[in-house]
């Protein structure tokens, strides 16, 4: 029997590694063990050398990897792009959002502002300081704690305004989703996966990766708020 491989990835792909994972099993391939954390604890994780066979982070967080000698060369595939999206609480009164300029005034509207610590919480930030909101929103941004979906925090009413990927957030139970960002402030974080230096499994890490890169999984990752990697953005 094939023995099980381990990947770990960020929460925000957790939904979409367990279906992918799934559907490759039924072809004969080995099991999965997932295991979903903070995405710069799963970055740390594998750079101190904690054994895994495939790691899936965004793609900054993988080329940093890939650099520091933690990957298998030429092993990184490009998996899955996804888009923030904006969340309220449930029952609560959806401000417009359908412009920049209107996506900015529920910005300034909105008494507390709930972020990531991973790639949204980050273009977040670049965007509010764009605005020339960063001093503006001080003491009104609230960074959801590693691990913990922002979503969670809207639903609970500790923050009016949410924003994280669009995979987190939907189906979560408490909040109305609003949509994705306007096209002009639009913020996509392509995922990718690789095979760590220290696998035992480097064919069957590869293989995994592989699976999940290609055409054939394009409508688990839509189900999942996701869109295949190649697409044009």
């Amino acid at each position: 029997m094939s023995t099980a491989l381990t990947l770990i990835s960020s929460m925000a792909t957790r939904h979409l590694m367990t279906a992918l994972a799934q559907s490759h099993a039924q072809t004969g391939a080995p099991a999965v063990r997932l295991e979903s954390v903070g995405g710069v604890d799963a970055a740390r994780r594998v750079q101190d050398g904690e054994a895994f066979d495939v790691v899936v982070l965004a793609s900054d967080a993988i080329a940093k990897l890939d650099a520091a000698g933690r990957l298998k060369p030429d092993s990184v595939r490009a998996i899955a792009d996804s888009s923030v999206a904006l969340a309220v609480r449930a029952g609560t009164a959806p401000p417009d959002i359908g412009t920049e300029a209107a996506l900015r005034a529920a910005v300034l509207q909105a008494r507390t502002i709930g972020y990531s610590t991973g790639p949204s919480g980050t273009g977040l930030m670049k965007l509010f300081e764009r605005w020339g909101l960063t001093d503006t929103l001080k003491g009104r941004l609230v960074q959801a704690r590693p691990g913990v979906p922002v979503g969670s925090l809207v639903a609970g009413g500790e923050v009016e305004l949410g924003f994280q990927q669009y995979s987190e957030l939907m189906d979560l139970p408490g909040i109305t989703l609003l949509g994705g960002m306007p096209a002009s402030v639009d913020m996509v974080t392509r995922f990718s996966g690789a095979v760590t230096a220290n696998t035992a499994q480097p064919d069957a890490a590869q293989a995994l990766l592989d699976f999940m890169a290609s055409p054939a999984t394009e409508a688990i990752k839509r189900q999942h708020g996701m869109r295949a990697a190649e697409d044009t953005h």
